[in-house]
């Protein structure tokens, strides 16, 4: 495991950025198809207007949340907040950012935020699966010390080789690549066929990763933490209660009329 793929003179391609590449490559396809299928008035010129917003905020969300959490190492080497090549992109923060990018696109174009942010989370869930092949090949992400025999022990020069020297750890991006991957099984194999309430997707997504997440973190070696407690496992709690609560009490499980199902542009207000 090596996080450079390749040099060609000047250009290094890194395997960390090249999955993100990857990643955006193969979610806008699949979104273009879900786009199609819920009838959502968006040409394709429009969805890539949406991506040219949504990558960078997403990017910098994720890194000014990882930032923060961190503060007292980049205070000093502030420099350093530009490598994101090394690692350190939060999840949270990257949907939290590019949740508030979709929210202002769908206002301006006058489609239902929820229908589009179903239409987004196979695309996102499966990003998030390629995008962690990346951290297994930069060796970040990683798990605490382990002896079962899929333990990985990592290069000496990575992240996890600095933390724990020739010791085998958990394969935590493995463990949350396979379960990201049962999500979007679920979402895009099974829940696209049946035409639940707008919002029904959406809201699966959050609870089922946050639960992926929360499970995950147990032991998971670069976490953030707040005090004594992992801040991905107070924003998975939070995710899964909320989007849960909202799931039963909003009845989202329920199949969605004709009249729901076939309308594609109206208030975000109307969208559940």
């Amino acid at each position: 495991m090596h996080p450079i793929l390749a040099e060609l003179g000047p250009v290094t391609i890194r395997y960390y950025g090249l999955m993100y590449v990857v990643a955006i490559c193969v979610g806008m396809w699949l979104l273009s198809l879900e786009v199609k299928r819920k009838h959502i008035p968006l040409p394709t010129e429009r969805l890539f207007d949406l991506l040219l917003w949504v990558i960078p905020a997403a990017i910098i969300g994720a890194r000014l949340y990882y930032v923060a959490f961190q503060w007292s190492y980049y205070a000093r080497y502030p420099i350093d907040i530009l490598k994101i090549w090394e690692g350190g992109l939060a999840i949270h923060g990257g949907v939290l950012g590019g949740v508030l990018v979709v929210f202002l696109f769908s206002r301006r174009t006058h489609v239902l935020f929820w229908r589009l942010t179903d239409a987004l989370a196979p695309s996102l869930i499966l990003g998030q699966a390629i995008g962690r092949i990346g951290n297994l090949m930069n060796g970040d992400a990683f798990g605490l010390p382990t002896s079962l025999p899929w333990g990985i022990r990592f290069p000496a020069e990575s992240p996890a080789g600095r933390a724990f020297p020739n010791q085998a750890t958990h394969p935590t991006m493995i463990y949350e690549m396979m379960g990201n991957l049962a999500i979007f099984s679920l979402l895009w194999f099974v829940l696209r066929k049946r035409g639940y309430r707008d919002g029904f997707v959406t809201a699966l997504y959050f609870s089922l990763y946050s639960l992926v997440r929360f499970l995950v973190s147990f032991v998971r070696a670069d976490s953030l933490w707040l005090g004594s407690f992992r801040i991905a496992q107070v924003v998975s709690l939070a995710l899964i209660v909320g989007f849960g609560s909202w799931i039963a009490v909003g009845r989202l499980y329920r199949r969605a009329t004709n009249g729901n199902e076939n309308q594609g542009r109206t208030d975000v207000q109307g969208g559940s």
